[in-house]
């Protein structure tokens, strides 16, 4: 195997099998790294199992249950000897269910959608932090946020449970983060704009949503962002490079937050 920066590196990825997930299981396997990955959508999990052959462990399992991250993590560590690493990406959008303009928004919208992006990521968190301490051991959690978690837009994007769980993403991040860096414990946040996956189909088939996007992310021609936009960063948040950083949220928006 070439060098790379995750050797010998085994991470767990909740919400590995699709989207900006799939797209870093990818990219960390290219650079060495031994992967779980935890998926819910059985059409996810086949094309995952086609992507990634033999080269990862896929688990059929929902992240917002207490067990599933804590059974990936054994697992990882009963496949690999070890775990080192945990990138959170699972979520989505709550719209279906009843998130939406705060006069329209649902008890059931609001709770659901809360379950699954928020709930999920502090079981997840938990039971790597835990993992962490039982072995004591350094450790990265990498969490996926939104840039709408701190850079609303009235138009096309208005649906305040999920900002509100994004921006909670941050606060909870950067609090656990405190918390354990004595035990170098490292947490970090990526906040993507509007990047093409299974989630954002509705932006991504509207010319209005389309046109008002290359206003808003005006970098490379003013294009939707694709899922290996991250993965550089998850990269590095996963490697030994990134030993000194913690607490950080870096927006990977194609310049939204500054537009």
């Amino acid at each position: 195997m070439t060098n790379g920066w995750l050797n010998n590196k085994n991470v767990v990825i909740i919400g590995g099998t699709s989207g900006m997930g799939l797209a870093a299981a990818k990219a960390f396997i290219a650079q060495g790294a031994n992967i779980v990955v935890v998926g819910k959508n059985d059409e996810h999990i086949q094309a995952a199992e086609t992507v990634l052959l033999n080269n990862a462990e896929i688990v059929i399992a929902d992240a917002t249950q207490q067990q599933t991250a804590k059974d990936a993590i054994a697992l990882c560590e009963k496949a690999y000897g070890s775990f080192n690493g945990l990138f959170h990406v699972a979520g989505g959008s709550g719209r279906k269910m009843g998130d939406g303009s705060l006069h329209e928004l649902t008890p059931e919208g609001w709770h659901k959608t809360f379950e699954l992006n928020l709930t999920s990521m502090m079981l997840s968190n938990q039971a790597a932090v835990q993992w962490f301490l039982q072995h004591k051991t350094a450790g990265s959690l990498l969490n996926m946020g939104s840039v709408l978690g701190s850079f609303p837009s009235p138009a096309y994007f208005s649906t305040h449970a999920y900002a509100a769980c994004k921006s909670a993403v941050i606060g909870f991040s950067k609090s656990v983060a405190a918390y354990y860096a004595k035990d170098n414990i490292r947490v970090n946040v990526i906040a993507p704009a509007l990047v093409e996956t299974p989630m954002a189909q509705r932006a991504a088939n509207d010319e209005n949503i389309l046109s008002f996007i290359k206003t808003k992310q005006p970098l490379d021609g003013g294009r939707i962002g694709k899922p290996d936009d991250i993965t550089g960063l998850a990269i590095y948040f996963m490697s030994d490079y990134s030993t000194f950083t913690t607490g950080q949220v870096i927006y990977v928006d194609g310049g939204w937050s500054v537009s």
